[in-house]
């Protein structure tokens, strides 16, 4: 009996150094969570014996416990490394349309060719299906797929309309507009440019100048003011020294600067009024400002009954010669036309100053980069300014963690004793959140280990010595004689 119990000791120690030893190996994996040995005594007694005088006998094996608490983060220059701070698992599966899931906390994520998110054994990881606004659709395991990033984003359109507003400086010296030359930039007194598309997506740009002036010469005749009239702009005297002439360049599809008018509103009844003309023919705008900066009615294209940048508009419609969509419409490859928005438009004492630039078309966008939030929003940036929410990771938990049955690769399933998973959002309710850029380490104390070896190590040892003197005993028994 006695050597059975020795055996029984020798075997729980082994036990005991192979759990600490496989601790020990595993200090650097990603989402390993230690485990332990629990030991139970042997005890046996029937009705026929007495549990006073009854000696236990020996030691058995009762679980080797994982244990799940947090592991240190690692932070990392990678945004597909995800860790949990908190409770909860990653999901994933061994094919893009399986359904038999595994759970793992090790972050270590990439892409594969087809822009997928998978581990680096290649399991896909599920994410849950979200609206344009990153709202979750569906909280359910069944509705998860694999999380994959579109390289590309949108189709083209357009550019229709470009938002500008500005301030122009009093102080500015006064120029002569019919000298504007776009390549010299002595002829205007400050410039601004934005980008803009055709329908193809193909990119041009368009280019806005301003030319302070106060002589009219270059004007076309209006409100019976005759060409060359001095100190008179479209029949209203210049007695605040406010006067600009405002031009404007776009890029053909050669990448080409070309000079194009800002055309007056159909609907004014003198369409050659209120404009500038360069020497090279390009027609320019009329800016005129009151004594306190703000715009003067009646001196833009579009009649104006207020001062600008108070209720309405100014629309000035621009012209891009050659639209890259025109081979489509039977060849006739015809203009592409975009409006000028300008409200806000101030002159007043200071620096040139764009307060608001933005035009309404876009190209196909690139991939560039990936942003995943706390609550594992997971966030695509594209080349033409795009961002697109992708998909949310999704988490689950258990109801009891240590009844999940290991499977190698820092990988678990659930079992009737871990209960089913419930699946939900990072970062809400019970579930932790998501630390982009940042590894979970894991959770095995070397020192604690360290110590736990030395202790399996002497117990071995000391069931050993009782194993040897049982033997002793036997043998010294089997020499009597």
């Amino acid at each position: 009996m006695s050597f059975n119990i020795a055996l029984s000791g020798l075997k729980a120690s082994q036990k005991d150094l192979d759990v600490t030893a496989n601790n020990i190996a595993n200090v650097n994996t990603y989402g390993f969570k230690e485990s332990r040995a629990e030991f139970a005594d042997v005890f046996s007694s029937s009705i026929f014996s007495s549990s006073k005088t009854q000696n236990g006998g020996g030691v058995v094996t009762q679980d080797v416990a994982q244990q799940f608490h947090q592991g240190s983060l690692l932070i990392t220059s990678n945004s597909l490394d995800m860790a949990i701070s908190g409770n909860g698992f990653f999901v994933t599966t061994e094919g893009p349309l399986s359904r038999d899931f595994t759970y793992t906390r090790a972050g270590a994520f990439k892409l594969d060719s087809e822009n997928r998110i998978v581990t680096s054994d290649g399991n896909f990881l599920q994410g849950l299906p979200v609206n344009t606004d990153g709202s979750v659709k569906s909280v359910s395991l069944s509705t998860t797929a694999p999380i994959q990033i579109p390289d590309s984003a949108g189709s083209p359109s357009a550019t229709g309309q470009i938002d500008l507003s500005f301030n122009l400086n009093s102080n500015a010296t006064n120029l002569d507009p019919a000298l504007f030359d776009p390549t010299d930039t002595t002829t205007f007194t400050s410039s601004t440019s934005t980008v803009v598309y055709d329908s193809l997506g193909n990119s041009r740009i368009a280019a806005v100048y301003y030319v302070k002036t106060t002589n009219p010469a270059a004007l076309g005749a209006s409100g019976g003011a005759a060409p060359g009239t001095p100190g008179v702009v479209g029949g209203s005297a210049d007695t605040n020294n406010s006067t600009w002439a405002m031009f404007s360049t776009v890029t053909d599809d050669a990448g080409n600067v070309v000079n194009v008018d800002l055309q007056q509103d159909p609907n004014v009844a003198n369409p050659g009024a209120l404009q500038y003309q360069a020497t090279s023919g390009q027609r320019g705008m009329l800016l005129q400002f009151d004594s306190s900066g703000v715009a003067v009615p009646g001196t833009f294209p579009t009649p104006r009954t207020e001062p600008l940048g108070t209720v309405a508009n100014v629309t000035v419609p621009v012209v891009i010669p050659h639209d890259g969509a025109g081979v489509i419409n039977n060849g006739a490859d015809p203009d592409q036309t975009f409006n000028m928005v300008m409200t806000k438009l101030t002159q007043v004492s200071g620096a040139f100053e764009v307060s608001a630039l933005s035009q309404d078309g876009k190209t196909v966008g690139r991939l560039t980069g990936i942003s995943i939030g706390t609550d594992g929003l997971i966030e695509a940036k594209y080349s033409n300014g795009d961002t697109q929410a992708i998909s949310k990771v999704a988490l689950v938990r258990f109801p009891n963690d240590q009844g999940l049955t290991q499977i190698g690769n820092t990988s678990w399933t659930s079992s009737q004793t871990s209960g089913e998973p419930l699946a939900g959002e990072a970062d809400s309710g019970t579930f932790g959140s998501i630390r982009s850029g940042t590894l979970e380490q894991s959770n095995v104390n070397l020192t604690g280990e360290l110590v736990d070896l030395i202790t399996a190590q002497r117990n071995f040892q000391a069931n050993s010595r009782a194993l040897e003197v049982n033997n002793s005993i036997s043998q010294t028994i089997l020499q009597i004689r």
